[in-house]
């Protein structure tokens, strides 16, 4: 009976141990929310790497699906993922969809911001208005007459998605969504990161976003920078780098 009893109390000690030690890892990962916002000529789905290994990870992820028929309607699509949340949360935004985090990271809920290839405007600018002019190679934008804008198709894979494998690249052209003019050329009325902190995914070999370009904008933001290779969608191509850099931030602004 007195090795039973001990055995016992071993085994009930060991329980305890463990659920410390479980305890404790569930507190390591700092802001459990993340909230990931895509860009144009894209969607949510472009997500799903970055989503799984955050969720084997312990977080708590949702995933913004943008209209991309305006700035504000994206910014409303955001807040409403945010209104829904239970506590703190990083807000993540890749591409035209930095300008979205920028504008809806004033949310009570957002303590930390993370841009991926994105746009970092300023109060007054637009993420339009941030693509570098070259009259002699205009931006290789289809307009159409309502107003929305495709991504080439032929150039969409070597300029857009040269990061990703030959038919995850024509995957993503064919299903492309369409941004409006208006919400890409609408100017910010918030720059959130002025105001909380910024981490910063910088692809080297970016043909939509200049390197030179991300460069500036991450350093007047003063964000944390993480370089990678590839183009538009190394974060994508890079989901472990994608989501370190992210849980990286959620533990800093959860301390």
């Amino acid at each position: 009976m007195t090795f039973l009893r001990s055995t016992a109390l071993g085994l009930v000690a060991a329980t305890a141990m463990m659920a410390d030690i479980g305890g404790a890892a569930a507190q390591d990962i700092g802001v459990k929310n993340i909230v990931l916002v895509h860009g144009a000529w894209a969607d949510g789905s472009g997500w799903r790497p970055i989503y799984e290994i955050l969720k084997k990870d312990g977080y708590n992820v949702r995933i913004v699906q943008n209209p991309l028929t305006s700035l504000e309607d994206d910014v409303a699509a955001t807040d409403r993922v945010l209104d829904r949340l239970d506590g703190p949360a990083i807000l993540v935004g890749h591409s035209y969809g930095g300008a979205v985090i920028t504008e809806s990271g004033d949310h009570e809920k957002v303590v930390g911001l993370v841009y991926v290839e994105a746009f970092v405007p300023d109060v007054g600018e637009s993420p339009f208005g941030l693509i570098p002019q070259d009259p002699a190679h205009p931006p290789p934008f289809d307009i159409g007459a309502d107003g929305f804008a495709f991504f080439n198709e032929g150039a969409y894979v070597p300029g857009f998605a040269d990061a990703l494998p030959a038919a995850d690249a024509e995957f993503m052209r064919d299903s492309q969504v369409p941004i409006s003019l208006k919400g890409g050329s609408t100017p910010l009325t918030v720059a959130a990161w002025k105001d909380k902190p910024a981490w910063y995914q910088l692809a080297k070999g970016d043909l939509v976003i200049p390197p030179d370009a991300q460069k500036a904008m991450s350093g007047r933001a003063k964000a944390t920078v993480q370089e990678v290779e590839g183009g538009h969608l190394a974060f994508i191509a890079h989901a472990a780098e994608t989501a370190e850099l992210i849980e990286t931030a959620a533990k800093a602004a959860g301390k």
